[in-house]
């Protein structure tokens, strides 16, 4: 039994897969070590924002991309071995709408990537965490939730 008696609330995160002509948009960024990793577009849930909307502003915000979220691909938990910290992590489904190449990219992204699948797999030591290849296997599933099935409209203060 835990003698830490705060709340254990894990941070919300978001992840959008973007697939198109057979491609995977990925993120390279600067991770805590210092090294060039891959990621899909993700971050935080910002207070007030939807799920869907915070995966369409960190894909933009991360790579440029204008995209559209077509349905939920799955959720997870994932604790980061250096910092201790777990996150609960959404995934989306989406389709690039339009890219805008002038746009400032967040501080610590190097730069968007499309990449195969066979060329993620074999850069797969360079992926941020094992949420990224998890991710792409449920996306190369098949599976798709609806977004109609998992967001409910807001409750009116």
């Amino acid at each position: 039994m835990s003698t830490d008696h705060r709340p254990w609330v894990p941070r919300v995160t978001v992840a959008t897969v973007v697939f198109d002509k057979g491609r995977y948009l990925l993120v390279e960024e600067i991770a805590e070590t210092g090294q060039p990793v891959l990621n899909q577009p993700a971050g935080h849930l910002e207070p007030g924002e939807s799920l869907a909307d915070a995966a369409r502003r960190e894909t933009l915000e991360e790579t440029g991309w204008h995209v559209e979220i077509e349905a939920l691909l799955g959720a997870s938990l994932l604790t980061n071995s250096l910092t201790g910290i777990t996150y609960y992590r959404t995934s989306f489904v989406a389709r690039p709408l339009r890219h805008d190449p002038e746009r400032p990219l967040d501080r610590e992204i190097i730069g968007p990537r499309w990449l195969s699948y066979a060329e993620i797999i074999a850069d797969a030591a360079r992926l941020r965490s094992e949420s990224v290849l998890a991710t792409i296997e449920q996306h190369r599933s098949g599976a798709r939730f609806p977004l109609g099935d998992f967001f409910y409209p807001r409750i009116p203060q």
